[in-house]
Protein backbone atom coordinates (compact mmCIF):
# COMPACT_ATOMS: atom_id res chain seq x y z
CA UNK A 1 0.00 0.00 0.00
CA UNK A 2 -0.52 2.08 -1.84
CA UNK A 3 -1.18 0.96 -5.40
CA UNK A 4 0.33 4.21 -7.04
CA UNK A 5 3.84 3.07 -5.78
CA UNK A 6 3.70 0.58 -8.85
CA UNK A 7 2.09 2.43 -12.10
CA UNK A 8 2.70 0.20 -15.50
CA UNK A 9 1.55 0.43 -18.64
CA UNK A 10 -1.51 -1.10 -17.59
CA UNK A 11 -2.61 1.60 -15.65
CA UNK A 12 -1.90 4.02 -18.82
CA UNK A 13 -3.29 1.75 -20.92
CA UNK A 14 -6.83 2.13 -19.66
CA UNK A 15 -6.31 5.48 -19.43
CA UNK A 16 -5.53 6.03 -22.54
CA UNK A 17 -8.43 4.39 -23.70
CA UNK A 18 -10.19 6.91 -22.00
CA UNK A 19 -8.52 9.90 -23.66
CA UNK A 20 -8.75 8.33 -27.23
CA UNK A 21 -12.46 8.43 -27.07
CA UNK A 22 -12.67 11.53 -24.79
CA UNK A 23 -15.86 10.63 -23.01
CA UNK A 24 -14.95 11.94 -19.21
CA UNK A 25 -18.25 11.29 -17.85
CA UNK A 26 -19.00 7.58 -16.70
CA UNK A 27 -22.82 8.37 -17.92
CA UNK A 28 -24.58 9.09 -21.54
CA UNK A 29 -22.84 10.07 -24.68
CA UNK A 30 -23.18 6.16 -25.90
CA UNK A 31 -22.13 7.04 -29.25
CA UNK A 32 -18.69 8.31 -28.86
CA UNK A 33 -17.03 5.98 -26.74
CA UNK A 34 -16.27 3.23 -28.67
CA UNK A 35 -17.56 0.46 -26.55
CA UNK A 36 -15.23 2.24 -23.19
CA UNK A 37 -17.58 1.57 -20.42
CA UNK A 38 -14.36 2.13 -17.57
CA UNK A 39 -16.69 2.58 -14.34
CA UNK A 40 -19.17 -0.21 -15.37
CA UNK A 41 -16.04 -2.52 -16.41
CA UNK A 42 -14.79 -2.12 -12.56
CA UNK A 43 -18.04 -2.64 -11.49
CA UNK A 44 -18.30 -5.86 -12.79
CA UNK A 45 -14.37 -6.72 -11.57
CA UNK A 46 -15.02 -5.68 -7.88
CA UNK A 47 -18.22 -7.24 -7.88
CA UNK A 48 -16.19 -10.46 -8.50
CA UNK A 49 -13.51 -9.65 -6.13
CA UNK A 50 -15.43 -8.70 -3.70
CA UNK A 51 -18.37 -11.79 -4.13
CA UNK A 52 -20.69 -9.39 -4.05
CA UNK A 53 -23.52 -8.73 -6.10
CA UNK A 54 -24.28 -5.15 -6.60
CA UNK A 55 -21.41 -2.55 -6.49
CA UNK A 56 -22.04 1.06 -7.41
CA UNK A 57 -18.66 3.28 -8.12
CA UNK A 58 -18.39 6.89 -6.00
CA UNK A 59 -16.34 9.55 -5.67
CA UNK A 60 -14.66 8.64 -2.66
CA UNK A 61 -14.68 6.46 0.39
CA UNK A 62 -16.16 9.46 2.35
CA UNK A 63 -19.04 9.40 -0.43
CA UNK A 64 -19.15 5.71 -0.07
CA UNK A 65 -19.69 6.07 3.69
CA UNK A 66 -22.80 8.58 3.03
CA UNK A 67 -24.40 6.83 0.11
CA UNK A 68 -24.00 3.50 1.81
CA UNK A 69 -26.25 5.29 5.26
CA UNK A 70 -28.79 7.56 3.19
CA UNK A 71 -29.18 3.88 0.76
CA UNK A 72 -30.24 2.21 3.62
CA UNK A 73 -32.50 5.01 5.12
CA UNK A 74 -30.16 6.76 7.52
CA UNK A 75 -31.17 10.19 7.84
CA UNK A 76 -31.80 13.20 10.11
CA UNK A 77 -31.77 12.62 13.72
CA UNK A 78 -30.76 8.83 13.48
CA UNK A 79 -27.77 7.64 15.53
CA UNK A 80 -24.78 5.79 14.11
CA UNK A 81 -22.39 3.98 15.95
CA UNK A 82 -18.76 4.30 15.16
CA UNK A 83 -15.27 3.70 16.54
CA UNK A 84 -13.42 6.33 18.71
CA UNK A 85 -10.43 5.30 16.03
CA UNK A 86 -11.31 5.83 12.61
CA UNK A 87 -10.67 9.03 10.12
CA UNK A 88 -12.63 11.65 10.55
CA UNK A 89 -14.38 11.12 7.45
CA UNK A 90 -16.45 8.57 9.05
CA UNK A 91 -18.33 11.37 11.72
CA UNK A 92 -17.92 13.79 8.72
CA UNK A 93 -20.11 11.21 6.37
CA UNK A 94 -22.50 10.48 8.82
CA UNK A 95 -23.39 14.54 10.05
CA UNK A 96 -23.63 15.50 6.58
CA UNK A 97 -27.13 13.14 6.36
CA UNK A 98 -28.27 15.03 10.16
CA UNK A 99 -27.25 11.64 11.58
CA UNK A 100 -25.33 11.35 14.79
CA UNK A 101 -22.32 9.85 15.40
CA UNK A 102 -22.31 7.86 18.54
CA UNK A 103 -18.51 7.14 19.28
CA UNK A 104 -17.66 4.06 21.15
CA UNK A 105 -14.65 1.91 22.52
CA UNK A 106 -12.42 -0.16 20.19
CA UNK A 107 -10.57 -3.53 21.63
CA UNK A 108 -7.46 -5.11 21.17
CA UNK A 109 -8.50 -5.55 17.52
CA UNK A 110 -8.53 -1.43 17.04
CA UNK A 111 -12.43 -1.99 15.89
CA UNK A 112 -15.39 -1.91 17.32
CA UNK A 113 -15.60 -3.41 21.18
CA UNK A 114 -18.84 -5.35 21.22
CA UNK A 115 -19.75 -5.15 24.79
CA UNK A 116 -19.60 -1.28 24.09
CA UNK A 117 -21.59 -1.01 20.94
CA UNK A 118 -24.41 -3.01 23.34
CA UNK A 119 -24.18 -0.35 25.63
CA UNK A 120 -24.55 2.42 23.36
CA UNK A 121 -28.07 1.15 21.78
CA UNK A 122 -30.71 3.90 22.23
CA UNK A 123 -34.40 3.82 21.02
CA UNK A 124 -32.75 6.28 18.12
CA UNK A 125 -30.10 3.90 16.97
CA UNK A 126 -30.31 3.38 13.20
CA UNK A 127 -27.05 1.73 12.46
CA UNK A 128 -23.32 0.41 13.39
CA UNK A 129 -20.56 0.75 11.65
CA UNK A 130 -17.35 -1.10 12.10
CA UNK A 131 -14.18 0.53 10.56
CA UNK A 132 -11.44 -1.74 9.70
CA UNK A 133 -8.83 0.65 10.18
CA UNK A 134 -5.46 -0.01 8.98
CA UNK A 135 -6.47 -3.78 7.37
CA UNK A 136 -7.50 -5.59 9.79
CA UNK A 137 -11.16 -6.74 11.48
CA UNK A 138 -12.94 -6.52 14.39
CA UNK A 139 -15.22 -9.19 15.76
CA UNK A 140 -17.69 -9.42 12.57
CA UNK A 141 -20.18 -12.28 13.84
CA UNK A 142 -20.51 -10.82 17.09
CA UNK A 143 -21.19 -7.38 15.81
CA UNK A 144 -23.57 -9.22 13.27
CA UNK A 145 -25.50 -11.32 15.93
CA UNK A 146 -26.12 -7.31 17.69
CA UNK A 147 -27.60 -5.89 14.47
CA UNK A 148 -29.67 -8.63 14.06
CA UNK A 149 -30.77 -8.74 17.35
CA UNK A 150 -31.80 -5.48 17.58
CA UNK A 151 -32.73 -4.76 13.82
CA UNK A 152 -30.17 -2.65 12.94
CA UNK A 153 -28.47 -1.74 9.50
CA UNK A 154 -25.17 -2.79 9.60
CA UNK A 155 -22.60 -0.80 7.59
CA UNK A 156 -19.05 -2.25 7.07
CA UNK A 157 -16.07 0.66 5.98
CA UNK A 158 -13.13 -1.51 4.62
CA UNK A 159 -11.61 2.00 3.02
CA UNK A 160 -8.13 0.71 4.53
CA UNK A 161 -8.53 -3.06 3.68
CA UNK A 162 -9.14 -4.14 0.96
CA UNK A 163 -7.72 -7.69 0.53
CA UNK A 164 -8.47 -8.67 3.51
CA UNK A 165 -10.85 -11.70 5.06
CA UNK A 166 -13.32 -12.86 7.02
CA UNK A 167 -14.04 -16.76 7.05
CA UNK A 168 -12.73 -16.99 3.95
CA UNK A 169 -15.26 -13.47 2.98
CA UNK A 170 -13.57 -10.66 1.57
CA UNK A 171 -13.86 -7.85 4.16
CA UNK A 172 -16.55 -5.15 2.91
CA UNK A 173 -18.92 -7.75 1.93
CA UNK A 174 -19.98 -9.19 5.09
CA UNK A 175 -22.45 -6.52 6.71
CA UNK A 176 -25.37 -5.16 5.08
CA UNK A 177 -23.41 -2.65 2.80
CA UNK A 178 -19.78 -2.12 2.84
CA UNK A 179 -17.62 0.85 1.70
CA UNK A 180 -14.25 1.40 0.08
CA UNK A 181 -11.69 3.83 -0.67
CA UNK A 182 -9.41 3.93 -3.99
CA UNK A 183 -8.00 7.49 -3.27
CA UNK A 184 -4.32 8.13 -3.73
CA UNK A 185 -2.90 6.21 -0.57
CA UNK A 186 -4.88 3.23 -0.66
CA UNK A 187 -3.81 -0.56 -1.28
CA UNK A 188 -5.78 -0.06 -5.33
CA UNK A 189 -6.01 3.83 -6.34
CA UNK A 190 -8.22 5.52 -8.90
CA UNK A 191 -6.61 8.99 -7.72
CA UNK A 192 -9.80 9.34 -5.92
CA UNK A 193 -12.47 7.26 -5.93
CA UNK A 194 -14.64 4.79 -3.69
CA UNK A 195 -17.42 2.17 -3.76
CA UNK A 196 -20.31 0.61 -2.09
CA UNK A 197 -21.06 -2.91 -2.03
CA UNK A 198 -24.30 -5.09 -0.84
CA UNK A 199 -26.10 -7.93 -1.72
CA UNK A 200 -29.14 -6.05 -1.28
CA UNK A 201 -30.71 -4.83 -4.19
CA UNK A 202 -33.14 -2.25 -2.76
CA UNK A 203 -29.67 -0.58 -1.15
CA UNK A 204 -27.76 -0.68 -4.60
CA UNK A 205 -30.28 0.72 -6.83
CA UNK A 206 -30.79 3.87 -4.14
CA UNK A 207 -27.45 4.23 -4.34
CA UNK A 208 -27.41 4.14 -7.80
CA UNK A 209 -30.05 6.63 -8.06
CA UNK A 210 -28.70 8.85 -5.08
CA UNK A 211 -25.20 9.11 -6.10
CA UNK A 212 -26.23 10.64 -9.52
CA UNK A 213 -29.11 13.47 -8.82
CA UNK A 214 -31.72 10.97 -8.09
CA UNK A 215 -31.48 9.71 -11.97
CA UNK A 216 -32.73 6.65 -12.90
CA UNK A 217 -30.52 5.35 -15.53
CA UNK A 218 -33.44 3.72 -17.29
CA UNK A 219 -33.03 3.83 -21.38
CA UNK A 220 -30.32 5.13 -22.99
CA UNK A 221 -31.64 8.81 -23.14
CA UNK A 222 -30.05 10.56 -20.20
CA UNK A 223 -32.57 13.52 -20.59
CA UNK A 224 -35.23 11.72 -20.53
CA UNK A 225 -34.67 9.78 -16.98
CA UNK A 226 -36.80 10.55 -14.20
CA UNK A 227 -35.93 10.97 -10.73
CA UNK A 228 -37.70 8.90 -8.38
CA UNK A 229 -36.10 10.69 -5.36
CA UNK A 230 -33.42 13.14 -4.63
CA UNK A 231 -30.09 12.75 -4.82
CA UNK A 232 -26.53 14.68 -5.06
CA UNK A 233 -23.32 14.11 -7.03
CA UNK A 234 -20.96 11.71 -6.13
CA UNK A 235 -20.16 10.04 -9.62
CA UNK A 236 -16.58 9.00 -10.61
CA UNK A 237 -15.37 9.82 -13.23
CA UNK A 238 -14.25 7.52 -16.58
CA UNK A 239 -9.91 8.77 -15.49
CA UNK A 240 -10.56 7.67 -12.31
CA UNK A 241 -12.18 4.33 -12.77
CA UNK A 242 -9.61 3.62 -15.63
CA UNK A 243 -6.86 3.91 -13.52
CA UNK A 244 -8.83 1.62 -10.99
CA UNK A 245 -9.69 -0.81 -13.11
CA UNK A 246 -6.01 -2.07 -14.02
CA UNK A 247 -5.21 -1.70 -10.32
CA UNK A 248 -7.54 -4.20 -9.26
CA UNK A 249 -6.82 -6.53 -11.65
CA UNK A 250 -2.89 -6.04 -9.90
CA UNK A 251 -4.68 -6.50 -6.02
CA UNK A 252 -3.40 -10.05 -5.87
CA UNK A 253 0.48 -8.90 -6.52
CA UNK A 254 -0.21 -6.08 -4.23
CA UNK A 255 -1.05 -8.15 -1.66
CA UNK A 256 1.76 -10.75 -1.97
CA UNK A 257 4.40 -8.02 -1.94
CA UNK A 258 2.49 -6.52 1.18
CA UNK A 259 2.37 -9.46 3.13
CA UNK A 260 5.88 -10.91 2.50
CA UNK A 261 6.31 -7.01 3.77
CA UNK A 262 4.52 -7.51 6.31
CA UNK A 263 5.99 -10.82 7.49
CA UNK A 264 9.41 -10.22 7.74
CA UNK A 265 8.91 -7.07 9.92
CA UNK A 266 6.80 -9.23 12.08
CA UNK A 267 9.08 -11.86 12.46
CA UNK A 268 11.77 -9.30 13.58
CA UNK A 269 9.87 -7.66 16.58
CA UNK A 270 8.32 -10.84 17.55
CA UNK A 271 11.58 -11.47 19.37
CA UNK A 272 11.59 -8.43 21.00
CA UNK A 273 10.67 -8.36 24.72
CA UNK A 274 7.48 -5.99 25.66
CA UNK A 275 6.04 -6.41 21.62
CA UNK A 276 2.60 -7.84 21.10
CA UNK A 277 0.30 -8.02 18.16
CA UNK A 278 -3.10 -6.65 17.50
CA UNK A 279 -5.51 -9.00 18.05
CA UNK A 280 -6.82 -10.80 14.57
CA UNK A 281 -10.60 -12.37 15.42
CA UNK A 282 -10.18 -16.25 14.25
CA UNK A 283 -10.94 -16.77 10.61
CA UNK A 284 -9.73 -13.27 9.96
CA UNK A 285 -6.72 -12.59 7.63
CA UNK A 286 -5.48 -9.08 7.17
CA UNK A 287 -4.67 -7.05 4.41
CA UNK A 288 -1.59 -6.98 5.50
CA UNK A 289 -1.60 -2.89 4.41
CA UNK A 290 -0.20 -1.97 8.25
CA UNK A 291 1.52 -3.32 10.49
CA UNK A 292 -0.18 -2.87 14.56
CA UNK A 293 1.99 -3.60 17.24
CA UNK A 294 1.68 -2.62 21.08
CA UNK A 295 4.34 -1.34 23.46
CA UNK A 296 3.93 -1.80 27.91
CA UNK A 297 2.57 1.67 27.93
CA UNK A 298 1.73 5.00 26.02
CA UNK A 299 5.27 6.52 27.41
CA UNK A 300 7.24 3.64 25.72
CA UNK A 301 5.13 3.83 22.25
CA UNK A 302 5.20 7.72 22.68
CA UNK A 303 9.32 7.44 23.15
CA UNK A 304 9.55 4.46 19.66
CA UNK A 305 7.76 6.91 17.88
CA UNK A 306 10.10 9.37 18.53
CA UNK A 307 12.72 7.29 18.45
CA UNK A 308 11.77 5.92 14.50
CA UNK A 309 11.48 9.49 12.89
CA UNK A 310 15.03 10.50 14.58
CA UNK A 311 16.39 7.26 13.01
CA UNK A 312 14.85 7.71 9.78
CA UNK A 313 12.29 4.69 10.27
CA UNK A 314 9.23 6.56 8.37
CA UNK A 315 5.40 5.98 7.95
CA UNK A 316 5.14 4.45 11.43
CA UNK A 317 2.85 6.38 14.09
CA UNK A 318 1.11 6.60 17.16
CA UNK A 319 -2.04 7.84 16.93
CA UNK A 320 -3.09 8.97 20.23
CA UNK A 321 -1.89 12.37 19.31
CA UNK A 322 -3.09 11.84 15.87
CA UNK A 323 -6.34 14.89 15.00
CA UNK A 324 -7.34 12.89 11.84
CA UNK A 325 -7.79 9.68 13.22
CA UNK A 326 -8.46 9.68 17.34
CA UNK A 327 -10.95 11.35 19.43
CA UNK A 328 -8.61 12.70 21.76
CA UNK A 329 -7.58 15.48 19.10
CA UNK A 330 -10.93 15.42 17.48
CA UNK A 331 -11.41 19.17 19.30
CA UNK A 332 -13.81 20.40 15.72
CA UNK A 333 -16.24 17.46 16.65
CA UNK A 334 -16.43 17.87 20.10
CA UNK A 335 -16.15 21.34 20.59
CA UNK A 336 -18.80 21.57 17.55
CA UNK A 337 -16.69 24.10 15.35
CA UNK A 338 -17.89 23.82 12.14
CA UNK A 339 -18.01 26.06 8.77
CA UNK A 340 -21.25 23.94 7.76
CA UNK A 341 -24.62 24.21 9.50
CA UNK A 342 -25.00 21.95 12.20
CA UNK A 343 -28.91 21.78 13.56
CA UNK A 344 -29.86 21.94 16.50
CA UNK A 345 -30.63 18.18 16.50
CA UNK A 346 -27.03 17.06 16.10
CA UNK A 347 -25.48 19.60 18.42
CA UNK A 348 -27.55 18.12 21.19
CA UNK A 349 -27.04 14.30 20.12
CA UNK A 350 -22.83 14.90 20.29
CA UNK A 351 -23.16 16.62 24.24
CA UNK A 352 -22.35 13.50 25.54
CA UNK A 353 -18.81 14.18 23.99
CA UNK A 354 -18.08 16.94 26.43
CA UNK A 355 -17.87 14.95 29.28
CA UNK A 356 -17.57 11.13 27.94
CA UNK A 357 -14.17 9.66 28.35
CA UNK A 358 -12.84 6.90 26.72
CA UNK A 359 -10.44 4.97 29.23
CA UNK A 360 -10.25 1.53 27.28
CA UNK A 361 -9.69 3.11 23.89
CA UNK A 362 -6.59 4.77 25.18
CA UNK A 363 -5.66 2.04 26.79
CA UNK A 364 -5.40 0.60 23.48
CA UNK A 365 -4.51 3.14 21.12
CA UNK A 366 -1.90 5.08 23.66
CA UNK A 367 0.57 1.93 23.56
CA UNK A 368 -0.09 1.24 19.50
CA UNK A 369 2.32 1.78 16.82
CA UNK A 370 1.11 1.44 13.61
CA UNK A 371 3.50 1.13 10.07
CA UNK A 372 2.50 1.24 6.70
CA UNK A 373 3.40 -1.59 4.30
CA UNK A 374 4.89 -0.23 1.26
CA UNK A 375 5.23 -2.00 -1.98
CA UNK A 376 8.17 -0.81 -3.32
CA UNK A 377 10.64 -1.40 -1.17
CA UNK A 378 12.78 -4.41 -1.84
CA UNK A 379 13.11 -7.39 0.13
CA UNK A 380 16.69 -6.74 1.44
CA UNK A 381 15.40 -2.57 2.10
CA UNK A 382 12.39 -4.31 4.86
CA UNK A 383 14.43 -6.92 6.17
CA UNK A 384 17.62 -3.49 6.95
CA UNK A 385 14.24 -1.78 8.14
CA UNK A 386 12.77 -4.45 10.33
CA UNK A 387 16.74 -5.04 11.88
CA UNK A 388 16.63 -1.17 12.48
CA UNK A 389 13.30 -1.25 14.09
CA UNK A 390 13.70 -4.07 16.86
CA UNK A 391 17.00 -2.80 17.63
CA UNK A 392 15.79 0.72 18.25
CA UNK A 393 12.51 -0.66 20.30
CA UNK A 394 15.22 -2.51 22.62
CA UNK A 395 17.16 0.33 22.71
CA UNK A 396 14.03 2.64 24.06
CA UNK A 397 11.91 0.25 26.08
Amino acid sequence: MPGFELFSDLERKEVNDVLDNGVLMRYGFDAMRKGHWKAKELETELATTFQSNHVQLVSSGTAAVSVALASAGVGAGDEVIMPTFTFVASFEAIMMLGAIPILVDVDDTLTLDPKAVEAAITLKTKAVMVVQMCGSMGNMDALSKICNENNLIFIEDACQAIGGTYKGKPLGSIADLGCFSFDFVKTITCGEGGAVVTNNKEYYINADHYSDHGHDHVGNDRGAETHPFLGYNFRISELHAAVGLAQVRRLPEFIAIQKRNYTIIRDALSKVPGVTFRRVPDGGEESYSFLNFFLPDTETALNVSKGFKENGVDVCWNYYENNWHYINKWNHLKDLKSLFPISKEVKKGLEYLKTKSFEQSDHFIGRNISCLIKLSWTEDEVRIRASKMAELIKAIN
